[in-house]
């Protein structure tokens, strides 16, 4: 795989997506799974069992424990001998190189669960999100710009540029050792049930679980995902605190991968290991205001906007009132914006301020099909979990949905 420097992807506005898949990117994919099928063949044995079951947890510590909290997230520090056993270790599962992994994942968490996140059921569907983003032609690359701090290693590069040894050796070795039924169930069987089982975090736990904290996304936390992926189940957690080694944040929230790093820490394999903030584990840490802005603009959404600016638009034309009151707030805006364009007065009100003053009237006027703040706040605590920032979200979203009703009653100035 060609590995060059690319930016987000962002579709052009007007333009449709399209989903297609790139051949033969999902050849090699489907040869996994139809290889497994070779079990029927070579027949079954309690020693390839064993085998397999050993690289699948072996495995899944090396995706959780490297690619996820090691190199996307710099959860712990260790040295760069066991970084890079770590990180061919983390190949061993066939998921394409650890470099272009990592980027993927920071993207998916600057971007997540918008229209911009590369995996997100919420807009792409679920199967997408699940295994068909892979083989899209923009996501073939490794954007190099998106991890600095790893590309300084040469040997990381070398790797990433060659993303499947690791597991062909592996391959190699699981046949040298218990024959065709190691090749068949030890190393295929466990590769197909290491995809699914990876897979699901960016799939399932975005649809299906619980939600502890807001996090402007759809993680949620789930217990069975846990158990088959070695604490990567506690997604809400993880993306309430990327920094935290440990992902149960509670202590009967199974994190196997979390136990076996802290082991590691005790004979200083590895060091320095993230722990979340008690003010977060106990959910009384403000979230920022970019998580404000993002869940209030998805909260305020939920309100039918074109049904009340058709409501707000019938009331117009059945009242003089109504109709004199834009009239006016319109002619106020376009003179403040003519005098301040032609000299310096700090003393005239600025276009803000006449917004400002537009949500005054209409939030003024008795207009009863226009959401009031408890039925915002009603509406937010169906949708999302406790917060200590669901007053300022709730208050953010009812200005959005003032703002977007006010553009009805003052129409912007036409440009000349």
């Amino acid at each position: 795989m060609t590995s060059t420097s690319t930016a987000p992807h962002a579709e052009p506005a007007g333009e449709e997506f399209h989903d297609d898949i790139i051949h033969p990117s999902p050849v090699p994919f489907i040869l996994v799974h139809l290889a497994s099928l070779g079990a029927i063949w070579s027949g079954v044995t309690l020693e390839a069992v064993v085998l397999g079951l050993s690289l699948y947890v072996a495995r899944m510590f090396g995706v959780t424990a490297g690619f996820h909290r090691y190199f996307s997230h710099r959860s712990f520090k260790t040295s760069r001998v066991a970084q890079f056993v770590l990180a061919f270790m983390a190949q061993t599962s066939a998921q394409r190189g650890v470099l272009w992994w990592a980027a993927k994942h920071r993207h998916h968490h600057k971007h997540s669960d918008t229209e911009h996140d590369v995996h997100s059921p919420r807009h792409r569907g679920f199967i997408y999100s699940h295994v068909g983003w892979i083989f899209t032609k923009e996501h073939e690359d490794t954007d190099y710009d998106a991890i600095p701090d790893l590309t300084k290693y040469p040997e990381l590069v070398w790797l990433n540029n060659h993303p499947y040894l690791p597991a062909a050796l592996l391959a190699i070795a699981c046949f040298a050792l218990a024959g065709w039924p190691g090749l068949f169930v030890g190393f295929f069987w466990s590769t197909t049930l290491l995809y699914h089982g990876t897979f699901f975090i960016n799939s399932l736990a975005h649809v299906h679980g619980t939600q502890r904290y807001v996090t402007g996304d759809d993680s949620r936390n789930n217990w069975w995902l846990a158990i088959i992926t070695m604490g990567e189940g506690w997604h809400n957690n993880h993306h309430a605190y990327q920094r935290s080694t440990r992902q149960g944040f509670r202590w009967y929230e199974f994190d196997p991968t979390y136990y076996i790093l802290a082991m590691l820490s005790w004979v200083r394999i590895v060091w320095d290991l993230g722990e979340p903030p008690r003010d977060v584990v106990r959910n009384e840490r403000r979230v920022g205001r970019a998580v404000v802005e993002k869940v209030a603009h998805h909260l305020a959404a939920t309100f039918p906007s074109e049904q009340i600016a058709q409501r707000l638009r019938d009331a117009i034309d059945q009242s003089p009132a109504l109709r004199e009151l834009r009239d006016r707030v319109a002619a106020g805006q376009a003179r403040a914006e003519e005098l301040l364009a032609g000299l310096h007065a700090p003393h005239l009100p600025s276009i803000e301020e006449g917004k400002a003053r537009a949500h005054e009237m209409l939030a003024s006027v008795h207009l009863p099909h226009i959401p009031t703040l408890a039925e915002i706040r009603a509406r937010a605590e169906e949708m999302y979990a406790r917060s200590p920032s669901t007053d300022e979200i709730v208050a953010r979203a009812r200005e959005l949905i003032l703002h977007a009703v006010s553009r009805e009653l003052v129409p912007a100035p036409a440009q000349g």
